[in-house]
């Protein structure tokens, strides 16, 4: 018996396709790239060919990059904007409700199909049509919906029910989908047939027309030929962390959430934690405080330097002391209750380590006609539009908290992780890395452990297994803490592989329904 490698994904079917690549001889990419083309088929109120990401990939070998293929905004060549598709839509989560805007206003130029194609032409190893075929049969043979898909459905039916192509998606039946229903995309799978077949250039060429003939000024969006025409994938030089004995490489500017990781291990390592029993109020309140600082820099004219100043993100991360700019605070800005994104991570047995984190918002209630692809709504998310809706220049390359990351001891991978969930993204890899490489807690353990997030002022915790006194402690220090009592998937969903002393291992977060699956042959 041998292993191929170890796949962490948040969904069974998901794993199931990564190991199967990897058994078949591919490699982390090819098995990253057929898991997340499964994903958008079961997964799909989370992930999408309309939405976007970014995947971290490499080895000690032929090194590491990060391929960004998240979304542009829209409205090249338009002289005026148009009447716009753009409407509130308000999503229950029982303890808050929380408004999305949603129409076809709400989509910006997606870039995970021409994304994930690229990025197996750059690093995968096994000809596209074997890479595409598990999604495919999945979508045309149909899947069983897992108890987390059934009920991240059931929040964005409000969202879900504006038009009937994407009902058709969620309510087959009529009804919203039941955990071990068993639910099929015979749309999307002629699509992805002929994507893995000779007429994979017909398709992309397909996509984008449909984007723009049912996307564009004359239905309400903003899409055009010449944002389609303007749209490549961009390869990016990882941003790199020291960290001890470590190297940390995650998703650089003009993505945000990799400096602010960095910010949160700098502030550890300055603070010395590390040493406090786990889960004990020292530590607790040590993390919160990091997590502060966290916010403390994010508020402090991070988002604007992103676009405008990509080198001073690199000299807050790189250890010698926090520049100036950031003693300005400003506003912070809101939180994203659901996060709906889904991250899959991958060593395999050669050493070659990819994450990819990806995401299609809450969709904008409207899909491709005939391809059965549900459109993005990033557009209509605040946490990603600080300054406000439809504000960015068109063509601007979107920020986004997504932060695939590979953890390095020399230039070997030793972990591979991500997670969903909108701002808290940040805080939850941030939390993962702390509890593995500074408290020297087992994997499953440093990824499960009750969680943290702070924004501006405010502290969300859980108070599963914390030890005595804790809970009172940070509601001391926190007065207007938000306690949940279970874990919840508001606090995002880490899933981690790791190579610890030549053995492959992995661990899912059960905030949102990890799966670990070994590939043995």
């Amino acid at each position: 018996m041998s292993i191929r490698g170890v796949i962490a994904a948040s969904e069974p079917h998901t794993a199931v396709t990564g190991a199967r690549l990897l058994r078949r001889g591919g490699n982390a990419v090819d098995a990253l790239v057929a898991a997340k083309l499964t994903a958008t088929v079961t997964e799909w109120p989370l992930t999408s060919l309309g939405g976007g990401g970014a995947c971290i990939w490499g080895d000690a070998i032929s090194g590491y990059a990060l391929l960004d293929f998240f979304a542009t905004a829209p409205g090249i060549g338009l002289d005026e904007p148009p009447a716009l598709d753009f409407a509130p839509v308000t999503v229950d989560f029982g303890q808050t409700t929380q408004i999305f805007h949603v129409g076809k206003a709400a989509a910006a130029v997606p870039g995970e199909l021409v994304g994930l194609l690229e990025l197996h032409r750059r690093a995968g190893r096994l000809p596209l049509r074997e890479v595409v075929a598990p999604a495919a049969a999945w979508a045309r043979e149909g899947f069983t919906v897992s108890p987390q898909i059934a009920m991240i459905a059931g929040l964005v039916a409000p969202i879900a029910s504006r038009s009937a192509p994407v009902a058709s998606l969620f309510f087959p039946d009529g009804r919203l989908p039941k955990a071990g229903d068993r639910l099929a995309n015979p749309e999307l799978a002629g699509f992805l047939d002929g994507l893995g077949g000779s007429g994979s250039d017909r398709q992309i060429a397909r996509y984008w027309t449909s984007l723009v003939e049912h996307f564009g000024p004359r239905d309400g969006g903003l899409i055009t030929a010449a944002d389609v025409a303007a749209y490549a994938p961009v390869i990016r030089q990882p941003l790199r962390i020291p960290f001890g004995e470590f190297a940390v490489l995650t998703n650089p500017p003009p993505s945000a959430g990799g400096g602010l990781i960095g910010t949160g291990l700098r502030a550890a390592e300055q603070l010395q934690i590390g040493d406090e029993q786990f889960l004990s109020a020292e530590h607790l309140l040590a993390v919160a405080g990091v997590l502060a600082r966290v916010s403390g820099i994010r508020e402090a004219g991070y988002d604007a330097r992103l676009h405008a100043d990509p080198d001073s993100i690199r000299e807050l991360v790189g250890g010698s002391g926090l520049p100036g700019w950031t003693r300005s605070l400003g506003g912070a800005s809101g939180e994203n209750a659901l996060g709906a994104t889904t991250h899959i991570s991958v060593i395999d047995a050669r050493g070659m380590a990819a994450a990819i984190t990806s995401s299609n918002g809450e969709g904008c209630g409207h899909a491709l006609p005939g391809l059965g692809i549900h459109v993005n709504n990033f557009l209509g998310e605040d946490d990603i539009n600080p300054a406000g809706f439809h504000r960015l220049a068109p063509g601007t390359w979107m920020s986004t908290m997504m932060s695939p990351t590979i953890v390095l001891t020399g230039d070997q991978p030793f972990l591979a992780l991500g997670s969903g969930g909108s701002n808290r993204i940040r805080s939850a890899i941030l939390q993962a890395l702390v509890n593995l490489l500074l408290y020297r807690r087992p994997l499953d353990e440093a990824v499960n452990a009750a969680r943290l997030h702070v924004e501006g002022k405010r502290l969300w915790f859980e108070r599963t297994g914390l030890g005595a006194g804790a809970t009172d402690a940070l509601c001391r220090s926190w007065p207007d803490a938000t306690v949940f009592d279970t874990p919840s998937m508001f606090f995002g969903g880490v899933n981690c592989v790791a190579n610890i002393d030549g053995r492959l291992q992995g661990a899912g977060d059960r905030r949102r329904g990890g799966v670990v699956v070994v590939a043995e042959t």
